[in-house]
């Protein structure tokens, strides 16, 4: 993508960042039994952590 971009005249991006993101609507855990949920929810299902970081919201 960056490549593309500086072929297109954009050569002040110096960096780009794909991505995907999951939603999670949760229902029956308290704060901090959802932070360790999603935690464990991110290591062994949504992402590939050899290859992928993986960061989560908790919103209120």
């Amino acid at each position: 993508i960056q490549h593309a971009l500086s072929g297109l005249g954009y050569a002040a991006v110096k960096g780009v960042r794909q991505g995907k993101f999951f939603v999670l609507n949760l229902d029956g855990w308290g704060r901090e039994e959802a932070q360790k949920q999603l935690e464990r929810i991110s290591k062994e299902v949504l992402t590939n952590p050899v290859i992928e970081e993986y960061r989560f919201e908790i919103v209120d």
